[in-house]
């Protein structure tokens, strides 16, 4: 390439030029000076007219190319399709958690939702990622299949400080694998702590990252901590609190602040404070709660009622930044598991001067409000009071007595709040709010700590009862602020994305079904939906798919209406004792009321955190109930059970076992002797040469085969089920899904269980993935009685 003095002179401006020429033999021009260039040019430069521009020689260009590729890669440029250098825009960049997956692959999921998505990232972009982290995107335009693609450039903070998970030996060398199976790669364990803590292989273990993985070399952690053994009583709920990384132990100084707090209501704290102490008000909770944020009281006035709904004033007790904030802001919201809680405030606090336990003084914040005949809101205020609850009541009990009639205890405030709730429940369906039914279930411990039995968690009207009081409330929490015009965490639920909905309706079609509302649905026309098809067998399963149309439920300062209960808007008001956002919203309420602003650091990021809290809390939570739905079923491997299909993916169906209330999974390889193909279009699973159709909702039985614990997943078998097609020129022979001829039922087929069934990928043990690991290690974990 030609030289000439302007472009010559150019490159002797480079401010960094006698770096260059410290550093390198045959110095280039510097990357900062490029990049000044490239913003000074204002559009996309070919390289061979950016070398021209620079002065770059013939023998220099090779290099210099190599340069310009490694600023891309570095995201300091970016090269378009054309081959093209520009200047990569700050503005553009992206701040994301990365959201990984155990195949390899990841997502990053900005921080601020933006409505555009998130980033798919292919395995190698993932070599030098750990789930969790923070890091810094740069879009980089769509993938074949529309999604959106980006460049990480900077790790802003590690996700991962410390990891648990199983302890082995392999080749001289201790490494980790970690239990969370999104961190794909066995982590290597420095030899310091090893001979003080002893682990046996196989044992859980927590280590602390010392360096983290850079595409080349493992991350290399301290071994700081040895839980014991994978299936010790209790274990699972160790181990999902590391894998989350839930905070689980208060500060020293929030301990300390706790223990400062008077352990009842002094007469300082009830001064400039209404007296409601003589009123009846009642808390009504489950059978198991010790912290109880809510009470309630309903009288008929006139046509109308006045409904009260008094919460627990934790903003009295915990101030702004204080130590017991900083705690309770870091954990965002309580972790419920069987048998143990992880409570977001101190116990002295959660169960004791915040709880609103009966026959003593609390202090609490009111919503008073006037509810006409035909559930309107007529008019609310809210102000600080002291109250006294006159009962503690659970919803069996209510429930029964309103069952029962006549005389009952506690009628006298039971019997309007029921009214109420009535004209409340009758003006939700008219105003469109969806209420979909599912079954929960409790497990039931014996002495020892065993499973006894998993029963459903029936909910009355009762509960309903409380839901509505809460909902009035927290509607009036979010019109308040708003007419004050103060700012506050809302709670946001948005209806569908365009593309969520087009998928919808496709499927929708199928199975001959309708959602009405064109390209904007309100939250009606679901409504309606739901009612269609609520007698319908997959009735459960169609529920979900409404629901996974919708956008998730957040927490943002700037209100946009929950689509789902129907609300123009709606915050969280009612539960600040177990939920910080709700703290928030109690702040800012008392600051209007006494003509203050209330401003934490920023309301955006403090709605991305708690967020995020609560996906991880659900999470944890989830961890917990299927692995100890995992451990009950091992003693039902053999036994026989009846099913619905209540799942179905490329590799298998779902099936629900009647009475248990427990998810196992049939692999596609034990349907049958036949290829099956799951066809997502009308939900099925069919056979090729057989015709035979595993529906959504079809009743199957089944035999449990495995109950691998290292998963958390149940394989099951085949006895019988699938419908068989109803051409009457089938082939001859063609019965059943099995090579062996087996008697015919009305509804379908049924097939022998075959021996040495085939597991899916996702249902390999942990040992299994481990392929040069000895598999007797797992032999030597002892399998102690819960």
């Amino acid at each position: 390439m030609k030289k000439n003095t302007k472009s010559l002179s150019l490159r002797e401006k480079d401010p960094f030029l006698s770096r260059e020429q410290q550093r390198y033999e045959h110095p280039l021009p510097s990357r900062e000076w490029v990049i000044e260039l490239l913003e000074q040019e204002g559009v996309p430069l070919q390289i061979p007219v950016l070398a021209g521009k620079l002065s770059v020689t013939r023998e220099e260009y090779e290099f210099f190319e190599r340069r310009i590729k490694a600023m891309a890669r570095d995201g300091q440029v970016l090269i378009n399709r054309r081959g093209a250098v520009c200047a990569a825009d700050k503005l553009a960049l992206v701040k994301c958690r990365i959201e990984a997956h155990k195949d390899g692959f990841g997502f990053a999921v900005p921080l601020m939702p933006t409505g555009e998505g998130d980033f798919v990232l292919y395995e190698r972009q993932m070599r030098g990622l750990m789930h969790g982290d923070i890091v810094t995107v740069r879009p980089a335009g769509t993938d074949r299949r529309g999604r959106r693609e980006g460049q990480v450039l900077d790790i802003v903070e590690r996700g991962q400080k410390q990891v648990v998970g199983r302890f082995y030996v392999e080749r001289g060398i201790a490494i980790l694998e970690p239990e969370d199976h999104r961190l794909t790669q066995s982590i290597v364990l420095e030899p310091e702590g090893l001979a003080e803590l002893k682990p046996e292989s196989g044992q859980v273990v927590v280590a602390e990252i010392e360096s983290y993985p850079d595409g080349h070399r493992p991350a290399v952690a301290k071994l700081i901590e040895v839980l014991g053994d994978y299936a010790d009583s209790g274990m699972e709920i160790e181990i999902a609190v590391r894998k989350h990384q839930l905070p689980h132990i208060f500060s020293e100084a929030c301990l300390q602040a706790a223990e400062n707090i008077p352990d009842h209501v002094t007469p300082q704290d009830i001064k400039d404070r209404i007296d409601l102490r003589d009123l009846p008000l009642v808390t009504i909770d489950g059978e198991t709660a010790r912290d109880f944020d809510d009470a309630v009281y309903a009288e008929k006035q006139g046509r109308n009622y006045r409904l009260i709904v008094a919460i627990a004033d934790v903003s009295h007790y915990v101030r702004p930044n204080d130590a017991i904030d900083k705690d309770a802001q870091e954990r965002a919201t309580s972790v419920y598991f069987p048998r143990r809680v992880i409570p977001m405030l101190p116990e002295s606090l959660s169960n004791g001067i915040c709880s609103l336990n009966p026959d003593v003084d609390r202090l609490c914040m009111v919503c008073d409000m006037v509810v006409t005949y035909a559930g309107n809101i007529k008019e609310y205020t809210f102000y600080p009071a002291v109250m006294r609850s006159h009962a503690r009541l659970t919803y069996t009990q209510v429930w029964d007595w309103i069952e029962q009639g006549g005389d009952y205890p506690h009628k006298a405030q039971i019997e309007p709040l029921y009214k109420l709730f009535q004209i409340l429940q009758d003006k939700r369906q008219k105003r469109g709010a969806m209420e979909f039914e599912s079954t929960e279930t409790q497990m039931i411990f014996d002495d020892n700590g065993k499973i006894e039995r998993i029963v459903p968690v029936v909910r009355n009207d009762a509960h309903k009862l409380i839901e509505e009081c809460m909902l009035a409330a927290n509607v009036c929490a979010a019109e308040f602020l708003l007419k004050h015009k103060h700012p506050s965490l809302f709670r946001n639920h948005l209806g569908p994305t365009p593309e969520k909905l087009a998928v919808l309706r496709e499927q929708l079609g199928l199975l001959g079904l309708h959602l009405g509302g064109g390209d904007n649905p309100a939250p009606k026309d679901y409504a309606l939906l739901a009612e269609q098809f609520a007698e319908r067998p997959d009735a459960e399963l169609l529920q979900v798919m409404l629901l996974r149309s919708m956008q998730q439920a957040v927490y943002e300062p700037g209100n946009q209406g929950h689509f789902g209960l129907a609300y123009e808007a709606y915050t969280h008001f009612t539960s600040p004792i177990r939920r910080y956002p709700d703290l928030t919203v109690h702040r800012a309420i008392k600051a209007v009321l006494q003509g203050k602003q209330y401003k934490p650091e920023s309301w955006q990021a403090l709605g991305v955190h708690t967020s995020f809290c609560e996906r991880r809390a659900d999470d944890a939570s989830r961890d917990v109930e299927n692995w100890l739905k995992t451990y009950y079923m091992r003693d039902k491997i053999g036994e026989v059970f009846e099913g619905r299909i209540s799942g179905m993916a490329n590799f298998g169906i779902f099936v629900t076992l009647d009475n248990l209330h427990i998810e196992g999974m049939i692999h596609i390889s034990d349907l049958g002797e036949d290829y099956f193909n799951y066809r997502p279009e009308i939900m099925a699973m069919q056979g090729e040469r057989s015709g035979v159709r595993f529906n959504m909702g079809d009743r199957v039985t089944v035999k449990v085969a495995r109950a691998d614990l290292d998963t958390s997943k149940i394989d099951l078998t085949l006895i019988s089920g699938g419908e068989v097609p109803r051409k009457k020129n089938r082939k001859a022979g063609v019965q059943t899904a099995s090579a062996a001829p087996a008697a015919r039922s009305k509804r379908g087929i049924t097939v022998k269980v075959k021996s040495g069934a085939k597991a899916s990928s996702d249902h390999k043990s942990h040992e299994e993935k481990r392929k040069k690991r000895s598999r007797s290690e797992s032999t030597k974990v002892n399998r102690k009685k819960r």
